[in-house]
């Protein structure tokens, strides 16, 4: 179900939440995530206008043309139930979950965007994401993001046994995870490269919000006058996400 732009109904809020990655980083812990997950947007369900989920909600997925990864299934039955409920939930890919294709549409009537995506609503400018590989510096994995988005290297790799191709895939992503620990958990004043994004992206075009996932440290910073920059944080020590009343966009987490 599409999520237009327009007007806000009376008394429904807008919400976003990213980075659950869900699988990580094992089935136990992985398990206890999900309920909480599947918790928070039955909280929400009644005041939801729209969902956006906002990138790396799995620590690793692939569509094999007949295979998806196995788990997960209480948070599928709970977005199923959502749109049944003609509720929009919206996703975007981040950077663990890039190669989402077709599933998720086809589905659950889901669109999945794998760029930045503009909304106006309210008359308030919205500008959502997931962050990954914009702003300055992170040139290896700018480079290694041209090479998991490319069509032929995703064709390759649908040729490897799906129990060799996710056991590959699990240990990239806990090693890049690992990696960039001491990054998620400090506050990097002006070298925070998202924010540095937000204020060059604002210099060309204005947007009220910039709402971004990817960084795992709940942020809510003024890029401009009239502008702010809002990270939505993580689920696996912060459990945050944030809320558009259609005027503001406020961070919050969930208990």
């Amino acid at each position: 179900m599409q999520f237009d732009n327009g007007t806000l109904p009376d008394g429904k809020l807008i919400y976003f939440a990213s980075d659950f990655h869900l699988g990580a980083p094992n089935q136990t812990k992985s398990r206890e995530r999900e309920n909480k997950v599947v918790e928070w947007l039955g909280s929400i369900e009644d005041s939801a206008a729209a969902i956006f989920l906002v990138g790396d909600i799995f620590d690793f997925w692939f569509e094999y043309n007949h295979v998806i990864p196995k788990g997960f299934a209480r948070f599928q039955g709970k977005i199923a139930e959502l749109v049944d409920k003609d509720i929009p939930v919206i996703f975007f890919s981040g950077n663990h979950d890039m190669w989402m294709a077709s599933y998720f549409t086809e589905e659950f009537g889901i669109p999945v965007y794998h760029e930045n995506k503009r909304y106006v609503v309210n008359g308030v400018k919205l500008l959502v994401g997931h962050g990954d590989g914009l702003g300055p510096g992170d040139y290896r994995y700018k480079f290694l993001k041209k090479i998991f988005r490319n069509k032929l290297c995703q064709w390759a790799f649908k040729w490897l046994h799906p129990n060799v191709g996710m056991a590959i895939a699990h240990k990239w992503s806990s090693n890049s995870r690992i990696s960039n620990l001491r990054y998620d958990e400090a506050f990097l004043g002006d070298d925070e490269w998202l924010w540095t994004y937000c204020k060059e992206a604002e210099a060309k075009e204005h947007h009220d919000f910039y709402i971004f996932g990817h960084r795992h440290l709940p942020l809510d910073l003024e890029v401009g006058k009239s502008s702010r920059y809002i990270n939505l944080g993580e689920w696996i020590n912060h459990c945050t996400y944030a809320v558009f009343d259609g005027k503001k966009v406020a961070l919050k987490r969930f208990e």
